[in-house]
């Protein structure tokens, strides 16, 4: 086994000698015109790491689902972010389109990449994932000792680049550093063809090519955090204009050719911002003392919360600063699927080993995003949640789809408030600490939520609002969900009895409408269709005698509209009629459910149905200790007289 770690640690290391270089200019000019690639600048060099890994582009026509979601749009997942990020789509696609505009050395090159969100959205995730694709990429070649980092290519004296730009196929862009240029006319005596070129990777923790700038004390505020400081030590040495006495340690000059980060950008003084203008329109920045502007080539990238953001633009005198940002959004997640996945994909980062019971994730993910919804007059709110997952909704009595564009565009600030993703994250932790089995259910995880909502700093409307989510709609849902999970693990075949019924009431319905009769496929007999059969579905969800017709009519068209699309038909197609199905078979059990859940005293056979039931939920996922507390609350809540 020792055997198999120094393998692995000398191919490593044999890895990184490929990548090691130490030459001089002349030897850089021959790699150049082999790869004119790797004498690219920041913003190019970021967008080639990050769409390396590939593109995926949705077609949304051939995926009704995100069809549903994101109506005609062209969806572009960059396989660097998608198991990294979820429901945010749109936001990753804004970014990418920066990048890749200010690869071309579009106006996006000269700009701030800005996002702004609530807390917990992801904006520091995205920041981190963007230095980190940074670290993991190859070395980049520089001017050796030199504290910028700079590219090689700037030694050639600005008459000779046209022609080496046409040798090299390659565009020269930027100037020495004083430091580079002094060391060039003292110690190689103008012979720029003689100056050291080595490598050097990128790294977060030794700021190499990664500098970040954290918001500091507005009373306090030092401008050589950005752009480095004057060595007090050396001035007895040398003169002060003297590059020898420079130090250039700042934010941009150890972030030049890669990033630098400028977290909550937006709590310090304007004044400290000025040296992000000139990076940007300039792209060169102030040198310590009397020297001249250094050339800065790097990615700037900046966040904060929207406050912050608010309150910054609406003071006119930063007119300079906005006039250099590209802003993009990022809400929270508001589409139930992907909300789950981010605390599935959190939890598996983590030290949390315990089991979580069907259903849980998805009841504080509910919870979550029915607070980031702006309630609409048109739907409510779970119905609303349901749309934006992609859901088929259909309006009952009809077969009006219910559009997302139009609850889209009446609230244009969804997604920015809201509970975070680390309020359900801390509730889970706590309602696993509270559990007495190393074991989480939907039941304790709504406990536990209530308790949290309570002890919130919000207004009090905020917080019934909230409150009636848990205690109401959300509890409500569950109900039903566990009401049907029950009776599936009761009936064997559930899933074919509920296709039977859909089958035969469309038969029963299509004959009704057209006016036409049925045909048994045993005796060949001519039939009437079942008035009874249909209102015994009909009445689940509350058609009466009169509004029958209508409906009937409206499953017929529904289905026959699905037909000419090329969809397939099945008992979930209408959503109302899956509906009346599901409360149909439910209905057949329930006095049983109720025997079994609930008997102190099980006779034999009851006992075996029980049995085969509790070993039908662990199958679908539950431990022993949630199926007992699951069963519990059904028998309690779910079959009431």
């Amino acid at each position: 086994m020792a055997y198999d770690f120094e393998k692995l640690i000398k191919q490593d290391r044999n890895e990184h000698k490929q990548y090691k270089f130490d030459g001089t200019l002349l030897n850089y000019l021959a790699i150049v015109k082999d790869n004119p690639g790797i004498a690219v600048l920041a913003h190019q060099r970021m967008q080639e790491l990050l769409i390396k890994s590939g593109i995926e582009i949705i077609k949304t026509e051939e995926n009704p689902r995100l069809k549903r979601v994101y109506g005609n749009d062209i969806i572009k997942r960059y396989s660097f972010f998608v198991n990294k990020f979820f429901g945010i789509d749109k936001s990753i696609m804004k970014i990418m389109r920066y990048f890749h505009s200010a690869a071309m050395k579009g106006e996006e090159s000269r700009q701030v990449l800005y996002l702004v969100g609530p807390v917990g959205a992801g904006k520091s995730s995205i920041m981190e994932a963007l230095k980190q694709v940074l670290e993991m990429s190859p070395p980049i070649y520089m001017l050796k000792d030199c504290p910028m980092r700079e590219e090689p290519l700037h030694l050639i004296p600005k008459h000779l680049r046209p022609q080496f730009e046409e040798l090299l196929g390659v565009t020269i862009e930027g100037d020495l550093c004083p430091i580079c240029r002094y060391r060039l006319k003292h110690d190689f005596n103008g012979e720029f063809e003689r100056f050291p070129v080595t490598t050097s990777e990128f790294s977060i923790r030794s700021r190499k090519g990664i500098g970040v700038v954290p918001p500091v004390d507005p009373n306090n505020q030092d401008t050589s955090v950005l752009s480095g400081s004057v060595d007090i030590s050396k001035l007895d040495l040398y003169p002060e204009d003297d590059p020898r006495v420079l130090s250039l340690n700042g934010a941009f000059n150890v972030g030049n050719r890669g990033i630098v980060e400028f977290i909550e950008v937006f709590k310090n003084d304007v004044e400290y911002l000025h040296t992000m203008i000139t990076a940007t329109q300039e792209k060169s920045i102030p040198s310590p003392g009397k020297g001249a502007m250094i050339y800065f080539d790097g990615i700037i990238l900046a966040h904060s919360n929207e406050a912050e953001w608010n309150k910054f633009k609406s003071d006119h005198t930063n007119e300079a600063i906005l006039d250099r940002i590209v802003k993009v959004e990022v809400p929270y997640c508001l589409e139930l699927d992907e909300e789950v996945k981010i605390y599935r994909k959190v939890l598996k980062n983590s030290s949390f080993n315990a089991h979580i019971a069907p259903h849980t994730i998805e009841v504080a993910s509910m919870f979550a995003i029915l607070t980031r919804l702006t309630p609409s007059s048109k739907v409510d709110p779970l119905t609303k949640l349901k749309i934006y997952n992609g859901e088929e909704i259909v309006e009952k009595g009809s077969t009006k789809r219910m559009d997302i564009v139009e609850l889209r565009d009446e609230a244009p600030r969804e997604g920015m408030t809201g509970i975070s993703t680390r309020f359900i994250m801390k509730v889970l932790d706590n309602t696993l600490s509270e559990s007495e089995f190393n074991c989480i259910n939907p039941i304790a995880v709504i406990e536990t939520m209530v308790k949290a909502t309570k002890e919130l700093a919000i207004a009090d409307d905020e917080k019934k609002r909230y409150l009636g989510f848990l205690q109401d709609t959300i509890k409500k849902e569950y109900n039903k969900i566990l009401e049907k999970e029950v009776t599936k693990a009761f009936i064997h075949g559930y899933r074919e009895q509920a296709e039977s019924l859909f089958n035969n009431y469309l038969d029963h319905a299509e004959a009704y409408v057209n006016e036409t009769k049925l045909k048994d496929v045993n005796t060949g007999e001519e039939l009437e269709p079942d008035i009874k059969f249909m209102q015994s579905i009909e009445e689940q969800i509350g058609i009466t005698s009169t509004a029958a017709q209508g409906f009937r009519q409206d499953v017929t068209s529904y289905m026959f509209s699905i037909m000419r699309s090329g969809g397939k038909i099945e008992y979930k197609s209408y959503e109302p009629l899956k509906e009346a199905i599901e409360k149909k078979l439910t209905a057949s059990v329930k006095e049983l459910s109720r025997i079994i859940t609930q008997a102190r005293v099980r006779d034999k056979e009851q006992d075996t149905k029980y049995n085969t039931m509790v070993e039908a939920m662990k199958d679908n996922g539950y431990c022993q200790h949630c199926c007992n507390i699951v069963l519990k609350y059904a028998a309690n809540n779910l079959w009431k007289d």
